[in-house]
């Protein structure tokens, strides 16, 4: 975590009224990441109208699959090797920024002569594992441009927010390519989106996101039973968002509805989200982070009933709405739970190796409907699925608070005393040691089983006098 001081890489001021010009690091990752979010919104809108969703739905589930298992190889593979090394070197996760945002323009680039050729389909992959990476960097860099652990979360929501609102504005532009010329028009401005955005990468700060190796207290504390069961309850619902995505995009070719139908899916995914971060911080404020969680889970277990019940393209848009919430307000609350339940730990480091498992189980959840054909998984299935899923982890979860909270699920690994830090050991004793207290007054208050006298009348108690004796 970065310390309070003079934002490096901006515009020092000079003199009184100069700080409204400072422009910070946070400032340049948020310019960063809107502009990138826009280019993902164009590759979108281009797409709708090309091979890529003109295809025969089962002539193209082989091809998507196959891609889909491809994009798990550089996460698996590259990021627990790499990894540790890009987060040492200074400058190293805003390298991986700069290179997601150039190997998406190139794809832009070449898609433009491929739209209507088979190779799109390994191009727009090359693009969504650049974009899968662009995500993990961005959730390992944002810790290092704040000043405080405090501000984290904010920062987050004041991301996603400003995903929900520059994706919006590209499609304005967009749109008036596509409509007078075509999605070629649209692709060739996506790339030149992108190389802007890498321009704007090059700007941020080269910081180190971690220099030490993980220590014990950090690894002892990112395996607490808490952290453990809300990275499980987000991993489903991070599998459910590839769900739900691939399987009504097949849908939607299978009764082939309209393009416009498409672009009100993903409207409605990216207002959901955008609302979903931006209510979780508000939540946080009466509710705690695990009450968000479970609760988003619920919502979604019950939405999912209702849709798989009345079923439509209505239905569809708002179950989208409400997992593109859910997936918002989710990852809101996790991040507040691993800040919480693991102060010793990089939050950099901790939040990219948590980014990256998400991205596995989101392809993962996008396989499912890939590979199944409509007459084993048809899209009302789909939807009770999605129920099943999201209420079993809610079940889950909750039982696993409660097992935390009666001390039946081992709490985290106590950190000996030479590995922590001496001022934070000394505070979490005195915590633990006022706990400690309250506990036993409570106990003392509860009454007990009244045992008869022995060998007669005890006498006064040390301390009482005669009369209350």
């Amino acid at each position: 975590m970065t310390q309070p001081g003079p934002p490096s890489g901006g515009h020092r001021p000079h003199g009184p009224g100069r700080e409204a010009f400072v422009v910070t690091p946070f400032t340049r990752v948020a310019r960063t990441h809107a502009v990138l979010v826009a280019g993902d919104a164009l590759i979108a809108l281009a797409l709708a109208g090309s091979l890529f969703f003109s295809i025969e739905p089962d002539a193209a589930r082989t091809r998507i699959a196959l891609y889909l298992a491809f994009t798990i190889a550089p996460f698996a593979l590259v990021s627990p090797l790499i990894g540790p090394a890009i987060d040492r070197a200074r400058g190293g996760r805003r390298l991986m920024i700069v290179l997601t945002a150039l190997v998406r323009s190139l794809a832009c680039f070449l898609m433009v002569g491929h739209l209507d050729s088979l190779l799109l389909f390994p191009e727009a992959f090359a693009a969504l594992v650049a974009g899968k990476g662009y995500h993990v960097a961005k959730s390992a860099l944002v810790p290092t441009v704040v000043r405080t652990e405090a501000d984290l979360v904010q920062a987050n929501s004041r991301l996603a927010l400003l995903a929900g609102i520059s994706g919006a504005v590209a499609f304005i532009p967009g749109g008036i390519l596509l409509r007078f010329g075509g999605s070629e028009w649209v692709m060739g401005f996506a790339a030149i989106v992108f190389s802007f955005g890498a321009i704007l990468a090059l700007r941020i700060p080269a910081t180190s996101v971690a220099t030490e190796p993980v220590g014990e207290a950090e690894r002892a504390e990112l395996r607490g039973a808490g952290i453990i069961a809300a990275a499980s309850s987000m991993a489903v619902l991070r599998g459910i968002v590839g769900f739900v995505a691939f399987l009504l995009a097949f849908h939607l070719r299978s009764i082939e509805a309209s393009t416009v139908w498409f672009g009100v899916l993903l409207a409605a995914s990216t207002v959901g989200n955008m609302v979903g971060a931006v209510t979780a911080p508000v939540l946080r404020r009466t509710q705690r982070e695990e009450l968000i969680l479970a609760g988003v889970l619920v919502i979604t277990t019950i939405t999912a009933g209702f849709v798989a019940l009345s079923g439509g393209l209505g239905g569809a848009t708002a179950l989208v709405l409400v997992v593109g919430f859910a997936a918002g307000a989710g990852k809101m609350s996790f991040d507040s739970i691993v800040q919480r339940d693991a102060p010793d730990a990089n939050q950099g480091r901790s939040f990219a190796r948590f980014e990256t498992r998400f991205q596995l189980v989101w392809v993962a959840g996008a396989l499912i409907p890939t590979v199944l054909p409509f007459d084993v998984l048809s899209v009302r299935l789909g939807y009770v699925v999605i129920s099943v899923l999201a209420g079993f982890a809610a079940f889950t979860y909750v039982a696993a608070l409660r097992a935390i909270a009666r001390g039946e699920r081992p709490q985290p690994i106590r950190i000996p005393a030479k590995v922590r830090d001496p001022v934070v050991a000394r505070a979490r004793d005195t915590a633990t040691h006022l706990r400690g207290r309250v506990v036993a007054r409570r106990e003392a208050r509860r009454p007990g089983p009244q045992e008869p006298p022995r060998g007669g009348d005890p006498g006064p108690i040390s301390g009482d006098t005669p009369e209350s004796a």
